[in-house]
């Protein structure tokens, strides 16, 4: 893989000659990095451009949409931090249920590792913000500035009032949609109906101004500016992605084989009688691609996966009457040996693809199946620092606890206390709570054991829970005390 930035050496001397004197050569100096060149990406339709656009749509769609779903009398996805409550459709989640974000995060972690080891950089191609938001703005700039070569007319013509109503309308619709990005991110962490009337009445707390302004002005710098650069430097996955390819992996290849000798020639002339390949080296498929590489010089760590390039290749494969596929999604293998289509699949299923696979099934299985079986409330026993165990009248023997019961339910649930573990052990305060919807109650506990039902120490015991308005119990283990 190539890197474009090292790709010219740009001599530079320092040294002028002394004054009144002969001329002497001076040191050269080689700068490492070359002027970053702006790129101007040309459309293209095609088959993969439509499913590029088909998830810049249904990812935008669940993105803006979901924060104004409600569910119930609440928004439907919530992460409430004040609170420390986080609410996804019908699950109410506490701090303490972070474990499910870990079981999230790995199985993220391994479909990327899946979809990589399938067909390469699916992710960077097709559901990456950075592309997603890069394709949404280069849409607008095409509307408001036209196609490519228009592009670079109006971005190398002088100042004029066409030139700045055209960059300025731009702007404006870039910043809008920026920030309506930042304020459809802080939606997810504050009702974003409440959080909407506050910004119209100037009410809006300083933390939710920042979010706002800072997600939205992140996506206009990295969509509208920055856009190729985060894929190339900023982003990690552009520097390992290789460790997870293989010679199996689907990638966009270009058929050297086929192609080479490149040049131009009349449509209706024979490739063979002129010694030509079927590329006609049109460039088109560098100027469709949005990092600007030549995917004609080989698997480069710029390359995203999109298919711009195939979707242009195949047009004009079309054009010139030639066969389709000159560029296309293949494999190292593939190319080498001229596999068939139904050979290249087979070798799909091959041990790592299929490592991943079950290691990714089991994972999510297994958290699916604990949110299923998952209790709709938790129990923390503490007991009283202050009074650890005591003698009371009759002799019996109390020691205090205290329980913070928090119902995950959206209704108010009534809870019933039991203790195990002793003889006689049993509850004397009231032992049935009630505990309002998705509120969190302390509760103090009394518990009381008749004399010489247990030698002086620390005794194991059990403290049941019980929901009694919907299915769910929990046991706590816990100690009662027993002095000398």
């Amino acid at each position: 893989m190539s890197d474009p930035s090292a790709r010219k050496i740009i001599p530079i001397t320092v040294q002028s000659a002394p004054k009144g004197g002969p001329a002497e050569p001076g040191p050269a100096m080689h700068s490492l990095y070359e002027a970053q060149k702006k790129i101007y990406p040309r459309s293209v339709a095609g088959l993969f451009t439509r499913w590029r656009w088909v998830m810049v749509a249904l990812t935008q769609l669940v993105y803006y949409g979901l924060p104004w779903l409600n569910w119930g009398q609440r928004q439907a996805v919530l992460f409430d931090l004040g609170t420390r409550r986080f609410y996804i459709f019908g699950l109410v989640l506490y701090p303490q249920d972070f474990i499910y974000l870990t079981g999230l995060l790995v199985i993220s972690a391994l479909s990327l590792f899946l979809f990589t080891a399938v067909a390469g950089r699916l992710w960077c191609g097709y559901t990456c913000p950075q592309t997603i938001y890069t394709e949404i703005f280069l849409w607008i700039e095409h509307k408001l500035e036209g196609d490519r070569m228009a592009r670079m007319r109006l971005d190398a013509a002088p100042l004029s009032a066409n030139k700045l109503l055209r960059k300025g309308s731009k702007h404006f619709v870039w910043i809008v949609l920026s920030l309506w990005t930042g304020f459809t991110f802080v939606g997810y962490f504050s009702p974003i109906r409440a959080l909407g009337t506050e910004f119209l009445h100037a009410q809006v707390t300083s933390w939710e101004v920042f979010w706002t302004f800072f997600y939205g002005f992140a996506t206009y710098g990295a969509a509208g500016f920055m856009r190729e650069q985060v894929c190339k430097y900023m982003c990690p996955y552009a520097r390992f992605q290789s460790a997870m390819f293989d010679r199996d992996t689907l990638i966009v290849t270009y058929d050297t084989a086929r192609g080479e000798p490149r040049g131009r020639r009349a449509r209706s002339a024979d490739p063979a009688t002129l010694d030509l390949g079927a590329c006609i080296d049109c460039t088109l498929c560098v100027q469709v691609c949005p990092t600007g590489i030549d995917i004609r010089e080989g698997l480069q760590y710029e390359c995203i996966g999109c298919g711009a390039c195939v979707d242009v290749c195949d047009t004009v494969m079309d054009k010139m009457g030639y066969a389709r596929g000159l560029i296309k999604y293949s494999t190292e293998n593939a190319v080498e040996q001229r596999w068939s289509r139904s050979q290249i699949w087979r070798r799909v299923l091959r041990p790592r693809v299929l490592v991943y696979s079950a290691i990714l099934a089991a994972i999510s299985l297994a958290v699916v199946f604990n949110l299923a079986m998952r209790t709709p409330f938790r129990v923390d026993v503490v007991r009283d620092r202050g009074t650890l165990a005591r003698v009371v009248n009759g002799g019996l023997v109390e020691n205090v606890y205290q329980l913070q019961i928090m119902n995950a339910t959206e209704s108010a649930q009534h809870y019933r206390i039991t203790a195990t573990g002793l003889p006689g052990l049993s509850v004397v305060t009231d032992n049935t709570v009630m505990v309002d919807a998705t509120k969190s109650r302390w509760v103090a506990l009394r518990l009381q054991l008749p004399p010489d039902a247990a030698p002086a120490g620390s005794h194991p015991i059990r403290l049941a829970i019980e929901a009694l308005d919907s299915p769910g119990r929990l046991v706590e283990k816990s100690v009662f005390l027993v002095p000398r």
